[in-house]
C-alpha cells in the first residue's frame, strides 16, 4: 500500500475503517472509485454527504428516516394497537421483509449491557413506555435479539410492561438461533418466529 500516492493511501485508510472492511477489500474499492467515471464517484460522494445530511431518527419509532415521520409512522393501513419492538433499525427491515407484520415499531437503538454500560436510560425504554401509556397500544412483541443482551432486555421490559396488565406481552419464538442476530434471519424463519410468538 506504501506505494500508492497519499491521496490514495488516504482512501484506502478511511475505507478500511468501515464494518467488515479489511485492508484486501479497500484496496480494491479504492481501485474501483480510482477507475470509476467522474460522474460516478462524484454521484458517490454526494450520496455520502446527503444521507449524513437528510437521515434522522423517526420521532415516533425511532426507525431512519429522511424526515420527522418515517413511510412506516405515516402508513395509515398499520395497526396501532399492536407494537413490535426491536433493537435496532436493521432487526425492523428484517421483519417488514417477512411481510408478516402489520402494526407498528419501536426501535430501542441497542440492548441493555452492563459489562459495556448500557443500561436502560441509554435505549429508547423511557418513550416505549410513554408510548404505551397514551392508550391505543393493545398488544406488544419483545422482537429483541436472543443474544445474553437480548434476552436480558426482553426480561427488563416485560417486567415494566406488568405496569399496564390490559396490554398481552408476547416474545417471538420458534426458529430463531440462540445468540442469533435478526438482521441475519432469514424472512421466512422469522414470519415463523412471529406468527408462533409465546405469552411472558
Amino acid at each position: 500500500m506504501n506505494h500508492y500516492p497519499k491521496s490514495v493511501q488516504e482512501l484506502i485508510a478511511s475505507l478500511s475503517r468501515l464494518p467488515g472492511i479489511g485492508a484486501k477489500t479497500a484496496e480494491r474499492l479504492a481501485m474501483y472509485i480510482l477507475r470509476a467515471s467522474p460522474q460516478e464517484s462524484q454521484q458517490l460522494a454526494q450520496r455520502i454527504v446527503q444521507v449524513k445530511q437528510k437521515t434522522r431518527l423517526c420521532r415516533h419509532c425511532f426507525a431512519m428516516s429522511d424526515g420527522e415521520t418515517c413511510t412506516i409512522c405515516k402508513d395509515p393501513s398499520r395497526n396501532d394497537g399492536r407494537l413490535c419492538v426491536v433493537e435496532q433499525p436493521a432487526d425492523m427491515i428484517s421483519i417488514e421483509k417477512s411481510g408478516v407484520w402489520k402494526g407498528r415499531y419501536h426501535i430501542l437503538q441497542g440492548a441493555l449491557s452492563p459489562i459495556d454500560g448500557i443500561g436502560p436510560d441509554a435505549l429508547r425504554i423511557r418513550e416505549l413506555l410513554a408510548r404505551i401509556a397514551d392508550g391505543q397500544v393493545s398488544e406488544v412483541v419483545l422482537a429483541t435479539g436472543t443474544s445474553v443482551e437480548g434476552e436480558t432486555t426482553a426480561v427488563y421490559l416485560a417486567e415494566k410492561l406488568k405496569a399496564f396488565p390490559a396490554i398481552r406481552v408476547s416474545r417471538i419464538a420458534t426458529g430463531v438461533p440462540v445468540g442469533g442476530d435478526l438482521k441475519y434471519v432469514d424472512p421466512m424463519t422469522l414470519r415463523k418466529a412471529l406468527e408462533s410468538r409465546h405469552g411472558l
